[in-house]
């Protein structure tokens, strides 16, 4: 009797012993894809702290841990949390707050969307944003002479899709004191038979900007924290925002600490005065979930609004070449100013004249520090020669894909057929760099990552165009999309100890998917199951 007894404690002991450790947290019957060095899968995953303690087979981690939550992930894809590496928060939250112009189809239909607008809000000053005359069946940029019948005595600025044109009435033009005589640097105001047609680009648009109207902090943080929401559906729990001002810093800073903002939040400064003394005082800044440590240079404008600078003249406007938005003398003395506080330089390039400069600057800082990270935002077209050079600078790019799928329908038109071949050339940017981080550009496209999926590796849209894929030489792996939007951004923002992949010691920042992530040919919808950062969970479709 006493020896059934000795043994059944024993046995008890032994069992406690090797179930003893306490997580907070098992999550099991899963597909966790790791994306460590060797892509590893396993079943199962303790968490503790908001750490990860183990991932593993689900046997093993069952057996070796005991958790106050277990869940039943019910054999779904678990991937790292994915990070949108080029978006604008606080873009998406004014385009919210705008007059909505996204998708409409003539300039009869923004007029009409703006005097609704205009009838509910009763603002005195409309904004709107979202156009793209190429959606038109006059793709002409617009001029003003509908917005001037309509609204003759309101100020009205609707910026394009892009962001870096603006259709302005000539109500605003008077009130900006701005005529055919204004000159601006790196900017172009358009010209109708001689008179402002409304239609300014690039650093033309700075003096509007500095006069719209503000939206109360309240609307915004709403706004932000709708958008928030929505990223999570998605499985999406960071973001690289591409360019604040200094006043940004202490919004998001106080969304932090109220523990209202709980996305990973990489911020990008624009190197203004005063962005420039914050780097200099605090260097690189981490409040929290917030981090800042790069500039956001503006190198160029886009290419649907012509404003993409190019080396040779575009070919749907013979002498026209684009604008250098920040001349390169003022490009090297932001280096400068990153190599002392130690931050990142990421550069808005969209053209290959753009681009070239770009990759010039960054050889000179590849001789004085080989791991700099510095980013091409968007790297959009290349000479191919210069593409060649990517491997040799230390720089990588961080492009969006959809922008191929939806700039597909005049990119050529802009570019001519020579100069398509170093154009959204994706495989073979990642070929010379072995490295890019991806993103969106929201709201400029959709967040939805799994557009971004489609688009990185079948070339098409969410309509499945075109067919047969837009150059589809030039599409990368699914997995090299999905590293893109995990691992290697976290690289990008030199959060890979803590972020990109599921191992132990790192955040346990991941999504759970309500179906397989793949990459048909036929686009097909999908969604977060569960969302989690550091170990909490931030949504469910539950």
């Amino acid at each position: 009797m006493n020896k059934f007894f000795f043994f059944g404690i024993s046995l008890i002991l032994f069992s406690a012993c090797y179930k003893g450790r306490s997580v907070d947290m098992i999550i099991h019957n899963a597909k966790i894809h790791t994306m460590d060095e060797n892509n590893h899968e396993y079943e199962a995953i303790a968490i503790t702290d908001g750490k990860i303690v183990e991932v593993g087979p689900d046997r093993q981690i069952q057996n070796k841990y005991a958790a106050d939550e277990m869940i039943d992930a019910g054999g779904r894809d678990m991937y790292p949390g994915f990070t949108d590496a080029h978006g604008h928060l606080l873009g998406l939250a004014q385009q919210k707050l705008n007059a909505d112009l996204v998708g409409s189809k003539s300039m009869n239909e923004i007029i009409v969307r703006l005097e609704k607008y205009a009838s509910r809000t009763g603002k005195k000053f409309i904004v709107g944003s979202g156009w793209d005359q190429s959606l038109w069946s006059e793709t002409a940029l617009p001029d003003n002479q509908e917005l001037n019948k309509v609204f003759p005595t309101i100020p009205v600025a609707l910026f394009r899709v892009d962001g870096h044109a603006v259709l302005v009435n000539d109500c605003l033009l008077k009130q900006l004191k701005i005529t055919p005589e204004t000159k601006v640097d790196g900017g172009i105001i358009h010209l109708k038979d001689g008179k402002c047609s409304g239609l300014l680009v690039d650093n033309a648009m700075n003096v509007v900007f500095e006069n719209l109207p503000k939206y109360p902090d309240a609307e915004m943080k709403q706004a932000i924290l709708e958008i928030q929401e929505e990223l999570f559906q998605y499985g999406i729990t960071g973001v690289h925002e591409a360019g604040i001002n200094f006043k940004d810093i202490a919004f998001f800073k106080k969304m932090v600490a109220s523990k209202e903002l709980k996305m990973n939040l990489y911020a990008m400064l624009y190197p203004t005065p005063e962005n420039i003394q914050f780097a200099k005082k605090n260097g690189i800044f981490e409040y929290r979930n917030m981090t800042i440590r790069s500039f956001k240079v503006m190198g160029d404008g886009a290419l649907g609004s012509r404003g993409a600078c190019l080396k040779k003249p575009y070919s749907d406007e013979p002498g026209h070449f684009g604008v250098l938005t920040t001349p390169f003398e003022e490009m090297q003395k932001i280096a400068d100013i990153c190599e002392v506080t130690g931050y990142q330089m990421n550069v808005h390039a969209i053209g290959d004249s753009t681009n070239k400069l770009v990759i010039d600057l960054m050889e000179r800082i590849y001789e004085v520090r080989k791991d700099h990270r510095w980013r091409i935002e968007h790297a959009q077209v290349l000479d191919p020669t210069d593409i060649l050079r990517l491997g040799n600078c230390g720089a990588f790019p961080s492009v969006q894909p959809t922008h191929a799928t939806t700039d597909q329908r005049w990119a050529k038109d802009r570019l001519g057929e020579n100069r398509m071949r170093g154009a959204y050339a994706y495989q073979s940017l990642l070929n010379q760099t072995g490295i890019m981080c991806i993103g969106t550009d929201f709201p400029v496209e959709s967040i939805n990552p799994f557009l971004t999926i489609h688009a990185a590796v079948n070339r098409k849209n969410k309509e499945n165009f075109p067919g047969a894929g837009f150059q589809k030489k030039e599409a990368i792996s699914f997995m090299d999309c999905i590293k893109g939007m995990t691992l290697w951004s976290a690289f990008a923002a030199f959060q890979e100890d803590d972020l990109g992949t599921l191992e132990k010691g790192k955040d346990a920042t991941f999504a759970i998917f309500e179906n397989k992530v793949k990459a048909d040919e036929v686009f097909q919808e999908n969604f977060a199951f569960m969302t989690f950062i550091k170990g909490k969970k931030v949504y469910s479709a539950e």
